[in-house]
């Protein structure tokens, strides 16, 4: 069989090989270059590959590659794409692996291209014969935009397995719940007018700041109705994150928008509170007579929760000898869950880090990872 190339030169080649992914066009990449590669490093290992482009972007793919057969088995995922990063900031070129302070440098290091190398360089101790479930290492796309590659791969029905780890840094702590996101633009449309006389229009931003009451209300409302004390922040959180509204202070206004994020906690249900938000604005602007657009600013992302009886959460807590944890952020693992996989999230390399100038990954994360996916692999994928 052809040799696999080193752990150093999978990272430097995935390093070097842009894929950013953003809602700017002016920023956003195809990550097939990255895909590519993976694949062909697979393929030396016995793999069998399966390049998967996305309907709304054939630019951009996932990567689904299996070794061994069964009806369990365990998925180590990854997002192949990267944040943009701050060109004047960086000190090292961010396209180049690094190695300096007991630390590898680049863009992508930690979150998260690293972890799909470090599952690789896992394998290379196995061949298909060894396997009495599958190893299923699986690459998506587009995860820091619209997770557009995840939200394919539930469409598709696929992977199938019964476990999944998801290599996001997390300093090799593990994580079993986190938040979701849902991000909506809140738009008022008045009367512009001139502002010696207020009949003449109807003020936008002034129907905003009853908006903006309500909402802070109903952040109330959420956060005492739902707790969780295994998030440091044990409640749902509400930011008021933009507003723009009017063009000159002698001119009424005639339309503001704001934008909010919520996050909220597992067992929120994300469509009943876009509901919920979408009637209590209704119900305050209506007496106005302003007209209210609500539109999402993404598609939402659910918050998720893998029991603490899990096999796999109580297996990854042994090996790493910390309970699992929940983090603020979110991730792909809501998608893999409705995939009917028990998902946890644990990965080289710091959150901290993540979205950074001169991001790096600490070395002292890479053999502690790769010994813990073996045990991991040895358990779930080596055994009946």
């Amino acid at each position: 069989m052809t040799h696999t190339p080193t752990l150093k030169f999978m990272l430097e080649g995935l390093i070097a090989t842009p894929s950013i992914s953003s809602v700017d066009s002016n920023h956003d990449q195809s990550n097939l270059q990255v895909i590519q590669l993976l694949a062909n490093w697979l393929d030396t290992l016995g793999f069998q590959c399966e390049i998967l482009p996305l309907t709304k972007n054939p630019g951009k793919a996932n990567l689904i590659a299996t070794l061994g057969e069964g009806p369990g088995g365990l998925v180590l995922a990854g997002h192949t794409d990267t944040v943009p990063y701050d060109e004047g900031r960086w000190k090292h070129d961010p396209f180049k692996l690094i190695e300096l302070d007991n630390r590898f440098y680049g863009l992508g290091t930690s979150d998260m291209k690293s972890f799909l190398a470090l599952a690789i360089e896992a394998t290379k101790a196995y061949t298909a014969k060894d396997f009495k479930q599958p190893l299923i290492i699986l690459a998506t796309a587009d995860e820091e935009s619209s997770m557009d590659g995840a939200r394919e791969l539930v469409k598709l029905g696929k992977p199938k397995a019964r476990y999944a780890i998801i290599g996001e840094p997390t300093g090799l702590k593990p994580v079993r719940a986190h938040k979701g996101m849902m991000m909506e633009a809140i738009r008022l449309i008045g009367q512009s007018g001139h502002s010696s006389d207020p009949s003449l229009g109807n003020n936008a931003l002034e129907g905003m700041h009853k908006v903006i009451g309500s909402i802070l209300n109903w952040q109330k409302k959420l956060q005492q109705q739902y707790q969780n004390p295994l998030f440091h922040i044990s409640y749902p959180t509400i930011n008021l994150g933009h507003i723009h509204g009017g063009d000159n202070p002698n001119r009424i206004c005639g339309e503001c928008e704001l934008y909010i994020d919520l996050r909220p906690l597992p067992g929120m249900d994300i469509i009943a509170l876009q509901e919920e938000l979408e009637q209590q604005i209704n119900n305050i602007i209506k007496p106005t007579g302003l007209s209210l657009e609500i539109r999402h600013l993404m598609q939402a992302v659910n918050p998720m929760e893998t029991a603490s009886d899990s096999q796999i959460v109580q297996s990854v807590e042994k090996l790493t000898r910390h309970t699992a944890e929940a983090a603020a952020y979110s991730t792909e693992a809501p998608f893999l869950n409705q995939l009917g996989m028990e998902t946890i999230i644990l990965g080289p390399g710091q959150i901290a880090q993540a979205h950074q100038a001169d991001e790096y990954l600490l070395l002292d994360n890479i053999t502690p990872m790769i010994k813990i996916l073996q045990q991991v692999i040895q358990q779930f994928c080596l055994t009946e």
